[in-house]
C-alpha cells in the first residue's frame, strides 16, 4: 500500500518514470540536478561496460594465447582515483547550492504549520486564525471498504482527494512547519520538491512558492500504520486575489459558526422598527393574558428553531464520513485497539456529556475536534448514538456548549 500511494502520486504529476518538472524554483533546480547526474551515470556505464566488452573481446584466449605479465602501475592507479574524484566534486557543488536554498525559509510571507495524525493532516494558518483537518474524501473512503461493491476506477482521483484541500497563494514565499501528534509521517507534494518527515515532539521546516496556480498531489511518504495509504495530500494554488477571498470566506464562516444561533432580545430592541418601538404599551388588565400567551408560544418557537432528530441524523452522517469515519471506519466497527468500536461502544452508548467531551477535548490516540461548530458536533454525537443498533436522544448544541 506504501508504494501504491507513492506510484499515486507520482501518476498525478504526469510523470510515470521520471521526478516531474515541477511548479516552483526549487523542484526543477532537483529536476535538472537529477537529470545532470542520470546523464553522468550513463556516460560512466558507456565507459566503463565499454572497457569491460572491449577487454572481454580484444584479449580473448584465442587471440592472445599469452596473457600480459605487468602487474601494477601507478600512473593507472592516479587516473582511476582523480577523474571520480573531479566528477564527485563537480556533482557536489551544484547540489550543496540546492540544498542550501532548501533550507533557507528566510523572509517567507506567510507560515502554515502541518500535523499528522493517523491517518489525516491538520494545517493551520499561523496568524490568520484559520485551521482545518484534511482527510481522504467521502468517495474514496466508501470505495476503499472491503465488500463495497465499487469500481475504483470510476472514482475520480482515487486515493489522492481530500474533503479540504491545503489553499496556497501562487508567488508567495511559505514556510511550513512540520509536526505530527502521534507517530512519524512524511509530508511529501512532489509538484513542489518538498517531502518533510513530520516527527512528534520535533519540527522541521521546509518552504516553497509556487509559481502556476493548479491542484498538486501528494502521499505520506513514511510508513505510519494501517491507513497509512489513505492520508493523501492535495495543495490547491490560487492567484493572489482569489486566495484572499477564499481567506475571507473562511474567517466568516467560523465567526457565523461561533455566533449565537438567535439574536438576544437587546439585541432584537436595537434593530426593531421605529412602528414597533412607538405602539403603545398594554393595558394593566392584558398583561397578564399576554404572558401567559408569550409563555405558551415560547416552547414552540424553540421547537421549530431546533433542527429534528432526523435532521440531526443526516447532518450528523456527513460530519462522520468527513471527519471519523477514516478511523472509525463506515459502519463503526473501529480499528481496535487504537480506536475502539461504535458500535454498542461504553463511550457512544454512556452519557453523552462524557462523548461530547471527548470529541471536544480529544483523548489518547484521537484529536481534539473543538474546531467543529456546536451544531456539526451535536449532530455527529446524535448520528453515533443512533446508528448501527445504538439507540438514545438527540444530543442539543447547548450540551456541546457546556463542554467547551
Amino acid at each position: 500500500m506504501w508504494m501504491a500511494g507513492i506510484g499515486l502520486a507520482m501518476a498525478y504529476t504526469g510523470e510515470r518514470y521520471n521526478l516531474p518538472m515541477g511548479v516552483t524554483e526549487i523542484s526543477r533546480e532537483v529536476h535538472g540536478l537529477h537529470m545532470l547526474i542520470f546523464w553522468v551515470c550513463v556516460a560512466i556505464a558507456v565507459v566503463v561496460f565499454g572497457a569491460m566488452f572491449y577487454s572481454v573481446f580484444a584479449h580473448r584466449r584465442s587471440v592472445h594465447p599469452k596473457p600480459a605479465d605487468f602487474h601494477e602501475s601507478t600512473t593507472v592507479e592516479i587516473v582511476w582515483t582523480t577523474i571520480p574524484f573531479i566528477i564527485l566534486i563537480a556533482m557536489a557543488i551544484p547540489a550543496a547550492g540546492t540544498l542550501i536554498k532548501m533550507e533557507d525559509t528566510r523572509n517567507s510571507d506567510m507560515t502554515i504549520k502541518v500535523t499528522g495524525y493517523q491517518w489525516k493532516w491538520h494545517y493551520d494558518y499561523i496568524g490568520q486564525d484559520v485551521a482545518f483537518f484534511s482527510t481522504l474524501s467521502a468517495e474514496s473512503n466508501r470505495a476503499r471498504q472491503l465488500g463495497s461493491g465499487i469500481d475504483v476506477n470510476t472514482v475520480p482521483n482515487y486515493l489522492v482527494d481530500v474533503d479540504k484541500p491545503l489553499v496556497l497563494p501562487v508567488g508567495q514565499k511559505i514556510r511550513f512547519l512540520v509536526t505530527a501528534n502521534d507517530v512519524i509521517h512524511a509530508w511529501w507534494v512532489p509538484a513542489l520538491a518538498v517531502k518533510k518527515d513530520a516527527i512528534p515532539g520535533y519540527i522541521n521546516e521546509v518552504w516553497a512558492r509556487i509559481d502556476e496556480p493548479g491542484t498538486y498531489r501528494g502521499v505520506c511518504a513514511e510508513l505510519c500504520g494501517r491507513d497509512h495509504g489513505f492520508m493523501p495530500i492535495v495543495v490547491q494554488a490560487l492567484p493572489e486575489d482569489e486566495y484572499n477571498a477564499w481567506l475571507a470566506e473562511q474567517k466568516g464562516s467560523e465567526v457565523a459558526a461561533a455566533a449565537p444561533a438567535a439574536t438576544t432580545a437587546s439585541d432584537a430592541g436595537v434593530d426593531a422598527p421605529a412602528e414597533a418601538v412607538a405602539e403603545p404599551a398594554p393595558a394593566a388588565g392584558e398583561t397578564t393574558e399576554l404572558a401567559a400567551a408569550a409563555a405558551e408560544e415560547a416552547p414552540a418557537a424553540d421547537a421549530a428553531a431546533a433542527p429534528s432528530k432526523d435532521e440531526q441524523m443526516a447532518a450528523g452522517e456527513k460530519v462522520y464520513n468527513g471527519q471519523c469515519a477514516a478511523c472509525h471506519q463506515a459502519g463503526g466497527t473501529g480499528i481496535p485497539p487504537n480506536f475502539p468500536s461504535l458500535v454498542g461502544g461504553a463511550v457512544s452508548t454512556g452519557p453523552a456529556a462524557e462523548m461530547l467531551n471527548q470529541i471536544v477535548k480529544g483523548k489518547n490516540l484521537m484529536p481534539p475536534f473543538g474546531h467543529l461548530s456546536d451544531d456539526e458536533i451535536a449532530a455527529v454525537a446524535t448520528f453515533v448514538r443512533n446508528s448501527w443498533g445504538n439507540s438514545a436522544s438527540a444530543v442539543a448544541p447547548a450540551e456541546v456548549a457546556a463542554q467547551r
